[in-house]
Parts: C-alpha cells; structure tokens; sequence
C-alpha cells in the first residue's frame, strides 16, 4: 500500500485508477486493503490542511440534472476551460447501471472524448451495480484519492433520476442542477425536492432558438427559489444561462462558483460542510455493511424466500416481514 500511495501523490494516473479500483471492489481483502491505504492518504489530507489551512481544500461540485439536459456536454467545456486555467480536474461520473446485467448505462467517458484526452483531466464513471448505496460507498473514497493524486477541482455527476442526488449533495461543497429549455416541464426540480438542495440552477442550451425559452425557466426558478429555505444563510441560490457549444456564460459561472466558495470559507461554513460530510461517509459505511451482513445472515437467507412468499401472497405486510427478518438477525435483545 505504501508503494500505491506514494504512487498516487505524484499523481500517476494509472496509481488512481488502481486505488479507485481497489475501493470499488466488494472482496473483503481488497476492502481491508483499501481502508489501509484511506487512512494514508486521509493522515496527508489532514497534514495539508494543518499546514495551509482551507487553502489546501480542494473544491467539490456536485451536478445533477435529468437525462437530455446535456451534462456531459457542460462538463466536458467547462473541464477544459478549468484546465486551460491551470486547474486539474476530476470527473466523478455515478453512471447507473442495469440491475438485470450489471452494464453501464451511460458510458460518460465515450461522451467527454476531448476532457478525457486532456492531460490535466481525469475521468472515471462509477457504475451504480444496481445497488445506491454501493455508489455512494465508493464515490466518497474515490473524491479522496482524486484530491491525493492533486486534482483541486471534483466534479461529481448524477444522472438526476431515483435519490442518487441526495446522497451526491452531501459529499460535496457546491451542487447544482442543470436543466434545460427544451425539457418540456421546466419545473420537475421542485417536485422531487432537489431545489431543496441546490446552491445554483444551470440553464443549460442557452443558445440560438432556445434563448427565449431559457431566460423564461431562468425567471420561474429565480420566483421558485424565493420560497425555498436556504440551506446557507450567506448564500441565495443562484439560476444562470450557459451554452456548452458557444460556452457562453460558462466563465461567469466559474467566477459565481469561486464566489460561492470564497463566501463559506469566511463563514465557516465550507470547514462545517466538510465535517459534515465526514460523518456522512461514515454513515453510508455503517448502512451498507450492515445491509451486507444481513443478506448474507445464514438464517435470513434460509428464511427469506418464504418470507416474501408470504408477502407476495397477502398473508404479511411488507413491515411484519421487516420486522420478522429484523428480530431473526438481531437474536434476542
């Protein structure tokens, strides 16, 4: 591990993808192996940070949006005007996949072909395995090794459907929403109360025909948002136009984004936002181990085909049966 670690300080590529690699995997000896190198690379974090302060913070964005909302495409302009900046940048891309066959869905990397040819850009999809907590599992140690092999800048991508972009809004410092002009209902974001959790709103495709369109969901988020509690008191969530394929607008984001940043560093907000997400990583472990241990609990999988027989027969509810497998596994209290 050591060997791996010093490795991915030097930001050798083939280093993260080893280490993300090793994260992602469910074997117990490799997950053994996988905490041993965490805790290194978390013990130089915490150095870093001792020593440069908020500083050695890398900046974590989040980005959700429905599929058609051209993410991929923002992603890949936006990533190359950051690297053309001198910035190094890492996109996290939770790609969902096919519970029946495990495939990816998405295949992000296909899509962003220039921003993963960049030598200052990394690009990793995260295929979901069908299983939400899985992703959220390893995407949480993978934003760490990005931010160990020195990429200062995370992009974390979701695709926007089930309540992957929950879990994505508390691993990261920025998260925002991309939508687009021609997505028919412009509003989807408040029904699913991810507005909620939002600290910008993208109006992405903000080009040619579509710029009346776009200035109008522009204005009926701006009027949504004002009921929206705040999840920062120092910052009122921000709705902005861009073009991917002109980049219009995409550099006045940066600056808005680099705001929003510079504002909860003085606050205290952004060290506060991290510890929380801390105790999040932590928590997302707890669940899914447990959950790990459950399913595989000789007697709840001896018991189980039964029980969800009964279930599926109308004989037990959906909670007795929780409540029957729960009392097996946890024995007498």
């Amino acid at each position: 591990m050591n060997s791996l670690f010093e490795r991915l300080k030097e930001g050798e590529r083939s280093a993260l993808a080893c280490a993300i690699t090793l994260v992602e995997s469910q074997h117990p000896l490799k997950q053994a192996s996988a905490q041993i190198l965490l805790n290194l690379v978390l013990q130089e974090a915490k150095k870093k940070y001792e020593k440069f302060g908020q500083k050695a913070l890398s900046f974590r964005i989040g980005l959700t949006g429905p599929p058609g909302a051209g993410k991929s495409t923002f992603i890949e302009s936006f990533g190359k005007m950051l690297t053309s900046e001198g910035h190094k940048v890492a996109v996290l891309a939770v790609d969902p996949s096919s519970s029946t066959t495990g495939g990816s869905l998405l295949g992000d990397k296909t899509r962003m072909t220039e921003l993963s040819r960049d030598y200052n850009a990394y690009v990793r999809p995260s295929p979901a395995s069908g299983c939400l907590g899985g992703v959220t599992r390893s995407t949480n140690e993978a934003i760490a090794l990005c931010e160990c092999a020195g990429y200062d800048i995370v992009i974390v991508e979701t695709v926007g459907v089930g309540q992957s972009e929950f879990h994505v809004s508390y691993m990261v410092d920025l998260f925002a929403m991309i939508v687009s002009p021609a997505g028919g209902d412009e509003l989807q974001g408040l029904k699913k109360g991810i507005v909620e959790l939002v600290d910008m709103v993208i109006v992405n495709k903000a080009d040619g025909d579509l710029i009346p369109s776009a200035r109008r969901i522009q204005s009926d988020y701006i009027s949504a948002l004002k009921f929206v509690r705040r999840k920062f008191k120092v910052w009122r969530p921000l709705v902005l136009c861009v073009s991917s394929r002109t980049n219009e607008g995409i550099p006045d984001l940066w600056t808005d984004m680099l705001e929003f940043k510079s504002i909860l560093m003085e606050s205290g907000d952004l060290e506060l936002q991290r510890k929380k997400q801390y105790s999040m990583w932590m928590w997302i472990h707890i669940e899914y181990n447990l959950l790990n241990a459950f399913k595989k609990h000789p007697e709840i999988k001896t018991l189980v085909s039964d029980i969800e027989k009964q279930v599926h027969d109308g004989v037990i509810t959906p909670g007795q049966a929780s409540d029957i497998l729960l009392k097996k596994f946890l024995g007498p209290l």
